[in-house]
């Protein structure tokens, strides 16, 4: 068994370039995007090693720590996975997503890109009460149980990409949201805070309401983040250079 978690996947091929991997189980924890994954794979292979790509999902602290919550994605041979199974997961619980080796850095990008997005949101907040006789300890448990509380949107999200049924039920339409922003704005330019995290979300909703679906949630947006195929590429080939 062999386990690589450096810096970036050139590291790994750098690492590996001149070793035997014939006979191997590879293992490769180190973050990546879901092409090179696929990539990595096919190139273990050519070696003669099985392959996993994984994704982390933990900071440092979470690691050999059982009940910090802390998990590891894994995707590409199941046999390779079933047969050290209990060695991988002594340093965190394993999640088994495919046997397609890119889902692993698909599942864990696609996490950390909503981490992203809630951070931006808490920064915003927290931006907000700069400068009034506010704590931002006295913020911190009320907007931690409201975040709490709105993620019952990923379930309804989930269901409604599905289903494709994104008008019933709505408690809280696109039109209501979208007319409701120009509260958080003008707050934001009363606070003398900067609404540039907020903006992109903004126009989003503001274009699929102008496109006549301010009756639907939040769930069709999906869709306009999806670029054509060829826009597709020339984003991915951006992103790796």
């Amino acid at each position: 068994l062999v386990i690589a978690c450096l810096l970036d996947d050139d590291s790994v091929g750098e690492a590996l370039e001149d070793a035997d991997l014939t006979g191997r189980d590879l293992v490769n924890l180190t973050t990546g995007t879901p092409a090179q994954g696929r990539a990595r794979a096919a190139w273990a292979t050519a070696r003669g090693a099985r392959f996993l790509d994984a994704g982390i999902m933990a900071v440092p602290p979470m690691i050999g720590t059982p009940e910090s919550g802390a998990y590891v994605l894994y995707s590409g041979s199941r046999p390779l996975f079933e047969e050290h199974r209990d060695t991988l997961a002594v340093p965190a619980g394993v999640r088994y997503v495919g046997e397609d080796p890119g889902f692993a850095a698909l599942h864990d990008v696609a996490l950390l890109s909503a981490m992203s997005g809630l951070f931006a949101g808490i920064t915003h907040a927290f931006a907000l009460i700069g400068g009034e006789d506010v704590a931002p300890e006295d913020l911190a448990p009320l907007l931690a149980s409201w975040l709490t509380a709105m993620t019952t949107a990923v379930h309804e999200t989930a269901e409604r990409l599905s289903s494709g049924d994104y008008t019933t039920g709505v408690v809280s339409n696109l039109a209501m949201q979208a007319a409701g922003n120009g509260t958080l704005l003008r707050t934001a330019g009363e606070q003398g805070v900067s609404a540039e995290l907020l903006l992109p979300y903004m126009d989003l909703m503001a274009r699929r309401v102008a496109a006549g679906h301010g009756d639907e949630d939040g769930a069709g947006l999906v869709g306009l983040l999806r670029l054509p195929r060829a826009a597709a590429s020339r984003e991915r080939g951006a992103g790796r250079a």
